[in-house]
């Protein structure tokens, strides 16, 4: 193979991992700015919207560990390529304008990101051991852009368009449309065999004994459980402080886009630290800062710069958590099976997120109580992740 063939290859990797990242976050975040629409449109309840953003996270739960079982049979690859399919076909059963193929879609966009979230990782490392930290970089900035471009696209969508909220949810079918096309090269690579983590966590269960697994497993919930229940519901809460909600939609995206730098920055600090710890308290205090910004600014004066607090919080934690699995072992079968464990519990204790402050909504009639809770949370995200960042994973 001639260097130009190889850097061909690489070229035609990161456009690949590009526009499949591109699909992990856009569909679920699209969500929140548009929950109006669907509300008056399907008339359902606020706590039933909010399984929107729930149900998503139960299938991250439940399909992560069973994956690279998948890919072990079909080629990671081949894995990837027919979960975008089946995120193309979740995308457009969502938007079939009921309630029954909404909910439904949403489990399949679920179930096909899952595979995306999981095995990524992987087939970067597999395929590209040397660029690792290039391609995870990428990898996860333009997750996050993602997030963001859902965000502030969908409402002027269903607003200003006669396509709706059945538009704003289905027009990310054409991402995924894209990154077919632009994946099918990679097809010819088929050598790329995940660790079963689910497998070898059943194999040594001694792993769930040691405290720094609970620690990154809870600091994986937390702070997934904020970046999902901001996502559905930081729009309503903008709009009950007399903020229009085209506007809403702006800010949540604005959050999103004020996470990329830090999720670039981040991984470089946590490097070269010999515990994570001073990252831990910058990214609570900014979280902490943010929301008891929102709290107690009741007509929203300073609302872009509590937009930024938060965004730069959630890049860092994303990004330490994301870290935490090879930072705090010794060995790729330790991190392996942490990280299963951490992204199948977390991402199941993350999903009562959304629900939960929708319940406390309606039943308190005002966003006041919830934001509190968000301000509890972060503060319980500071205990577990000073503790996952200051210790190392030890099999006992």
């Amino acid at each position: 193979m001639t260097k130009s063939t190889k850097q061909q290859g690489l070229l035609l990797f990161i456009l690949g991992i590009i526009f499949l990242s591109l699909t992990l976050r856009s569909p679920l975040t699209a969500v929140g700015p548009v929950t109006e629409f669907i509300q008056n449109g399907l008339s359902m309840s606020t706590t039933l919207v909010g399984l929107l953003t729930t149900i998503p996270l139960l299938a991250f739960a439940v399909v992560s560990p069973f994956a690279p079982k998948v890919a072990k049979q079909i080629g990671t690859e081949a894995t990837l390529l027919w979960s975008i399919v089946l995120l193309i076909a979740g995308i457009a059963l969502r938007s079939g304008g009921s309630v029954t193929l909404l909910i439904f879609g949403t489990a399949i966009i679920g179930v096909a990101i899952s595979f995306g979230n999981v095995l990524l990782p992987s087939v970067i490392k597999d395929r590209f051991p040397l660029h690792v930290g290039l391609l995870t970089a990428v990898f996860s900035v333009v997750m996050n852009l993602s997030a963001a471009l859902g965000a502030g696209i969908a409402y002027p969508v269903a607003a200003d368009t006669s396509f709706g909220w059945q538009g704003a949810l289905g027009v990310w079918a054409l991402l995924g449309i894209i990154a077919v096309v632009v994946w099918l090269p990679q097809l010819k690579h088929r050598k790329s065999e995940p660790v079963d983590a689910a497998a070898e966590v059943v194999e040594n269960p001694s792993i769930l004994k040691s405290s720094v697994t609970w620690a990154v497993t809870l600091m994986m919930a937390l702070q997934s459980l904020i970046f999902y229940t901001t996502a559905a519901w930081l729009p309503a809460m903008l709009i009950e402080k007399g903020m229009n909600p085209d506007s809403a939609g702006y800010m949540l995206s604005f959050m999103q886009f004020a996470q990329l730098p830090m999720t670039f920055i981040a991984p470089i600090l946590a490097s070269k630290m010999a515990n994570q710890r001073p990252l831990v308290w910058f990214f609570s205090v900014l979280y902490i800062v943010g929301f008891t910004g929102l709290l107690l600014d009741p007509n929203g004066t300073l609302t872009i710069l509590w937009m930024i607090l938060i965004g730069f919080a959630g890049g860092t934690s994303f990004a330490l958590t994301m870290m935490m699995f090879s930072l705090r072992t010794k060995t790729a079968m330790d991190a392996a099976e942490l990280s299963g464990v951490a992204q199948s519990i977390g991402y199941l204790l993350a999903a009562a997120g959304p629900v939960l402050f929708a319940f406390v909504n309606e039943t308190t009639g005002s966003w006041y109580v919830p934001t509190i809770l968000f301000i509890v949370t972060c503060v319980l995200l500071l205990v577990v992740a000073l503790h996952a960042a200051g210790n190392r994973f030890v099999r006992e």
